[in-house]
């Protein structure tokens, strides 16, 4: 699933791509992606301006000047891909292409989304902070507000939480998913099954710090294209080079120490990690 990276990389990249284009028309190719249903949605696309893109947790909001607002979640494999011209948007259509964005100035926007989980829906502006408010997310992580207290408030909050389900647990802190928080753990050299009440100090302020600094750093290489993730120009992202330990089980570790990655299940989902480093 693309993780906070991968939509902030996104979201970035389409207000420089598309932000002030005006919507000429849509095809809807898989009805039930869209709400309202098909007819209504492109009805009210029709003719709408983009004024700006922002991103909540994993959640696009794209703000339109007709007192709507397009809400975009990607869930497990979607993508948004940018085609500056008709070739272009041809060569990007696939079979898991759902809705294709028609600009007056003919470009397109294409939704692929291999395992259809992702949904688009147009609501009114005035209801769209109500609805991602209902969502209970936690604190953007690279926000100022996700301070170092703030950071140990969420610890106190689920005392017997694993640390590992802790950082993907979008209620308490948004955006980060199981690539990152390994990478985070990492860096932190804390054992993915440690407990929050089980941290000490160094280890707190260690885990504040590389989330920062782990989701800045793949923000700048555009994100991990560990499998379906793609930037909305259609290119891999450049930070799975730099991954440590996610997807690496049986490698040694890139601490050069006697341990090698092993990969647990916690909660459903994998953890990779170093035994001999991660404690």
């Amino acid at each position: 699933m693309p993780e906070l990276p991968e939509v902030e990389t996104i979201k970035n990249q389409l207000n420089r791509l598309i932000k002030g284009k005006t919507f000429n028309s849509v095809d809807v190719l898989l009805e039930k992606k869209v709400e309202p249903e098909a007819l209504k949605f492109k009805r009210l696309i029709k003719g709408a301006k983009i004024n700006l893109i922002r991103r909540r947790a994993k959640i696009f909001i794209f703000e339109l000047n007709n007192g709507f607002s397009l809400i975009i979640h990607l869930k497990m494999t979607g993508q948004l891909i940018f085609a500056g011209d008709e070739k272009k948007a041809r060569e990007m259509k696939n079979k898991h292409t759902h809705l294709i964005f028609h600009f007056q100035d003919g470009s397109f926007l294409l939704f692929n989304d291999l395992r259809q989980f992702g949904y688009v829906k147009l609501i009114k502006s005035l209801v769209v902070d109500r609805e991602i408010k209902e969502k209970d997310l936690g604190p953007e992580p690279l926000e100022r507000n996700f301070t170092l207290a703030a950071f140990r408030a969420i610890l106190k909050k689920r005392p017997q939480r694993k640390i590992k389900q802790l950082l993907m647990d979008q209620n308490l802190v948004a955006g980060i998913g199981n690539i990152y928080s390994d990478e985070i753990l990492f860096y932190s050299r804390v054992h993915p099954l440690r407990t929050s009440r089980d941290l000490n100090d160094a280890e707190i302020k260690s885990l504040h710090k590389n989330i920062k600094k782990v989701l800045a750093n793949a923000i700048k290489d555009r994100g991990t294209s560990a499998k379906d993730y793609l930037d909305a120009k259609g290119k891999k992202g450049e930070y799975d080079k730099k991954l440590k330990v996610y997807g690496k089980e049986g490698q040694k570790c890139p601490k050069k120490c006697s341990g090698l990655i092993a990969r647990i299940k916690i909660g459903g989902r994998s953890a990779h990690f170093c035994p001999a480093c991660q404690k």
